[in-house]
């Protein structure tokens, strides 16, 4: 019995002694024998963590059934850099490399020709399937690099108001630089990687993201109420202009009229987001609807109509005596056609759009009163949560105690100059009884813990009252009936409210442009007697047509059209 023992541990130890011995060798020849070999793969298998592209929560849109749709999201994946050192045949590598992921020849080889150089990247992007052809070529010299970058499956898709990342002055570290990644940027930074999570700060999180009265306050993704469908609509709207009327540029909004909600922001010409480096005038990046400034035209006169309105001046059934053209501080202000109309009601200003109309009720409203209520349109910002909303420019009105054709002028929309999106925020009032809603984009911030928070959204401002937003709201319905157009578009099962504006633009140098150059606008909302949406359209300098009702009305048709059918809106009409 104890030979067998003495035997079996003889074995076992002469077992342990002979795997040890297999280690050894297996070590000597992976450390000595094939080193080079090793140190190669491991090389092209080098990994390190990205430093100039942070973890990042996502940007997602809406669809009108509730879906959230990416918008903006990080991606993973790799870089290809050089060791020009370690390059067998630079030409040969250069062919396996680009022959799986394009390549640029210039840098590569520029790349290459610099022997003293450890580290040279020349692609990005490169995904795992890319990656893993590239490894299994063990090429010399070749690196892999961890990686991770801001994607935008969507494209053109808003670009401007989703924006882009970007290096700000001499950080390392991209961050949000225009749109949405700019103005939510604190959000959207998230505080680490996700490679590990305290679970008592995670708890913590937790709680904070619950408790927390403000939502913005916490990292995460964000959700937009802009719905992707309608958006690329809205551009199929612009490009339709764009294509026919070559304006330098055009834009739009869909708001709702009510929440303020942003449905839908473009503008013409885009650019793709994921290939953002490639604009060569930087002026594209910027969402003109929120920091260009213009004067507006006659799309002014609904809101010069209710403060005449609403301070009790006129009443739709007062009557004027129209002369064509009429004249303030020596100023001859006139109609678009110079003709004079005899003796004819308020409707008729906003049906013919007439110019002497708008000036006489500024008049009859008086400077102060009318100053009044025009602040109260545009005094501020709309405040929206998109970078560089410019403020409008009141200056002209002072007081209500200047120069009488100031105020002549602001009363049909020239001389005063704001924001598409303070243009239509003042509008939506007709169609939200009165108050304005307050602008927004993002809905909701979504945590990374999985908690979702709706944004808060203000009241409101009430500029006037229900009563005078139902009587401008009966008035425009019957321009869009009879007027736009001749009447072609109007709608047999719904009723819309709309009306056009063509202004003169100011030359730098003093005074307008000459005639021809124009902005055209238009606006609508539907359906008049409880609007889903307004819409707000523009174009910058069209050539071909002088007055925005052959510009924009049959486009404006074509998308209300659109969102009658696509959210399936009940008439209203008989």
């Amino acid at each position: 019995m104890r030979t067998k023992f003495i035997l079996r541990t003889r074995l076992l130890a002469s077992a342990f002694v002979a795997f040890a011995l297999l280690i050894v060798v297996r070590l000597y020849f992976i450390q000595v024998v094939d080193s080079a070999s090793y140190q190669q793969d491991a090389i092209s298998q080098y990994v390190e963590a990205n430093p100039d592209s942070p973890d990042r929560g996502n940007i997602y849109f809406t669809s009108k059934d509730g879906e959230l749709v990416a918008a903006a999201v990080m991606q993973t994946g790799w870089r290809i850099a050089i060791q020009p050192e370690n390059l067998k045949n630079a030409t040969d590598t250069y062919a396996k490399l680009n022959a799986i992921v394009p390549i640029d020849a210039t840098h590569f080889f520029a790349s290459a020709a610099k022997p003293n150089d450890p580290y040279e990247e020349i692609a990005y992007n490169v995904n795992d399937d890319q990656a893993a052809q590239i490894r299994a070529l063990g090429l010399p010299g070749v690196l892999l690099v961890a990686d991770q970058w801001r994607f935008y499956p969507g494209g053109n898709l808003a670009a401007q108001t989703v924006g882009f990342l970007g290096y700000v002055g001499t950080s390392t570290m991209k961050t949000g630089i225009y749109g949405i990644e700019k103005s939510w940027n604190s959000t959207l930074s998230l505080p680490d990687n996700g490679l590990y999570v305290n679970p008592f700060a995670q708890i913590f999180t937790n709680l904070k993201s619950v408790l927390s009265s403000d939502p913005s306050a916490q990292t995460g993704s964000v959700i937009t109420s802009i719905e992707p469908s309608v958006q690329q609509e809205l551009v199929a709207t612009l490009q339709t202009v764009m294509t026919k009327y070559t304006p330098d540029f055009d834009g739009g909004i869909i708001m709702d009229p009510h929440t303020g909600a942003i449905i839908a922001m473009a503008q013409l010409p885009d650019f793709n987001l994921n290939n953002a480096g490639s604009v060569t005038d930087p002026s594209i990046y910027s969402n003109r609807l929120a920091t260009g400034r213009y004067e507006m035209g006659s799309i002014m006169k609904p809101l010069t109509m209710a403060a005449g309105i609403d301070s009790g001046a006129i009443t739709p059934d007062t009557t004027y005596d129209d002369t064509g053209c009429a004249t303030y501080s020596k100023a001859k202000v006139c109609n678009w056609d110079f003709k004079p109309r005899g003796v004819i009601s308020m409707g008729q200003i906003l049906d013919q759009s007439l110019n002497v109309g708008a000036a006489w009720v500024a008049t009859k409203t008086g400077y102060p009163t009318f100053t009044r209520y025009m602040d109260s349109y545009f005094a501020t910002t709309t405040g929206i949560d998109l970078p560089n909303e410019t403020p409008p420019d009141l200056h002209s009105l002072g007081n209500g105690t200047g120069p009488a054709v100031q105020y002549a002028t602001a009363a049909f929309g020239q001389g005063v100059a704001v924001t598409p999106l303070e243009m239509i925020r003042a509008l939506a009032a007709l169609g939200n009884g009165g108050v304005m809603p307050d602008p927004h984009v993002v809905t909701a911030v979504q945590y990374e813990n999985g908690i979702t928070r709706q944004v808060p959204v203000g009241a409101g401002v009430r500029v006037f009252s229900t009563t005078t937003a139902e009587e401008v709201t009966h008035m425009l319905e019957t321009v869009y009936d009879d007027y736009e157009l001749h009447g072609a578009i109007k709608m047999q099962h719904y009723t819309a409210a709309a009306k056009t504006g063509t202004a003169q633009i100011p030359d730098p140098a003093g005074g307008y442009y000459p005639m021809g150059i124009f902005i055209h606008s238009f606006f609508g909302y539907l359906p008049a007697s409880d609007p889903k949406f307004i819409i707000f359209l523009y174009a910058y300098r069209p050539v071909g047509q002088e007055y925005s009702a052959y510009t924009w009305d049959e486009p404006y048709y074509q998308l209300e059209q659109f969102l009658i059918n696509y959210y399936n809106i009940p008439p209203d009409r008989n």
